[in-house]
């Protein structure tokens, strides 16, 4: 771990009247995951947290609350620049960011504490990475009638690679890929690989949608387990989503991202009898949507049937159905990559270079 100066704070202070929107998306721009709050005179106030975030939007607080609601407005600072007091207040303390101030409580400078380099994975993330890769890919064709989307490149690795790369870097080394479409062209490459994990093929006959095929797998997992499809990537750490899928005890855990669209019309509102009341043009819609990945605990497999062709959100239901603890984790947008269709194929392309 080193210390070091935020030269550039601009996206870590935000008003304090700001809601959990923009504390979201601001948090996506940060180097680092905390928020500096500032009243209307500019003077530090406050400070919020992905995790704080993340916890009122989990307890019901919408995306229009005020981050005042939830801040800490007790925080830590320092009156004048002093490193060493800095560094030794933000270890004793657990913090990661420490503003110093002037008198008028403007902000001069931040210190953070963060890493250059990601750490070496010292203890493995021991749970096995199942990866749903059976479908058609209709939606990119005509690449998918030449290479089963698992094999689509993206910067050059296809997306499934990428998708066990990430995964290693955590340690994990179990990797179920269950698949249909081209199936044998999927393995092949996969088998001429040197690669440092265990890989285990399993065969839909018929395509059995995002979740029918998780039966064959149900005698070969006996723990918590992660469910992935084949065309994403989550760029947030597996570590917390698993920690909070099992501090809330759930069965299963969606992990679930913001996404903002922009209707791309003009939206007219009247009344019953057809006199026009306002006009919005282009409306910007913000909400959580399913990612296509999931913790996932082995009861699952008790509400699958053997050759169901099922999707995993219907399967999930069964389960909320049955009083079982089914949850989300909620994530920014920029957190989720998504390769499912060609325009988010090309935004993932950039994304990924941006990240090298």
């Amino acid at each position: 771990m080193n210390m070091r100066t935020l030269e550039d704070s601009t996206s870590n202070i935000i008003f304090e009247d700001s809601n959990l929107k923009y504390a979201l998306e601001q948090l996506d721009k940060a180097a680092v995951k905390v928020l500096l709050l500032i009243n209307n005179e500019k003077s530090f106030v406050a400070t919020i947290t992905d995790g704080d975030v993340r916890r009122a939007i989990l307890a019901g607080a919408s995306l229009e609350t005020m981050v005042s609601c939830i801040a800490n407005f007790h925080p830590l600072f320092l009156e004048h620049d002093d490193e060493d007091v800095a560094r030794k207040l933000m270890y004793e303390k657990e913090i990661s960011a420490l503003p110093v101030l002037d008198e008028e409580k403007k902000i001069q400078k931040v210190y953070i504490i963060g890493e250059d380099k990601p750490k070496e994975v010292t203890e493995k993330l021991n749970v096995p990475v199942v990866i749903m890769a059976g479908g058609l890919g209709t939606r990119l064709y005509p690449y998918t009638k030449i290479l089963p989307k698992p094999l689509i490149p993206v910067s050059d690795i296809p997306i499934s690679e990428r998708i066990i790369q990430s995964f290693q870097e955590i340690g994990c080394e179990e990797f179920h890929m269950v698949v249909n479409y081209k199936r044998n062209m999927i393995k092949a490459y996969f088998n001429d690989m040197d690669h440092g994990y265990n890989i285990h093929f399993w065969d839909e006959e018929t395509p059995l949608g995002t979740g029918g095929g998780l039966y064959l797998l149900r005698d070969c997992i006996s723990g918590t387990f992660v469910l992935t499809n084949c065309d994403v990537l989550i760029l947030d750490d597996v570590r917390k989503i698993i920690k909070h899928h099992k501090e809330q005890m759930n069965k299963v855990t969606m992990v679930c991202s913001l996404k903002n669209f922009v209707i791309p019309y003009g939206i007219v509102n009247f009344t019953e009898g057809g006199e026009i009341s306002s006009f919005e043009e282009k409306p910007q819609l913000s909400f959580f949507t399913n990612t296509g990945y999931y913790i996932l605990e082995p009861d699952v497999f008790g509400y699958i049937k053997q050759g169901e062709k099922i999707g995993m959100p219907d399967i999930i239901d069964r389960m909320h159905r049955n009083g079982l603890n089914v949850g989300i984790y909620p994530i920014s947008e920029n957190a989720w990559l998504d390769m499912g269709q060609f325009d988010s194929m090309e935004s993932m392309e950039r994304r990924l270079k941006e990240l090298c």
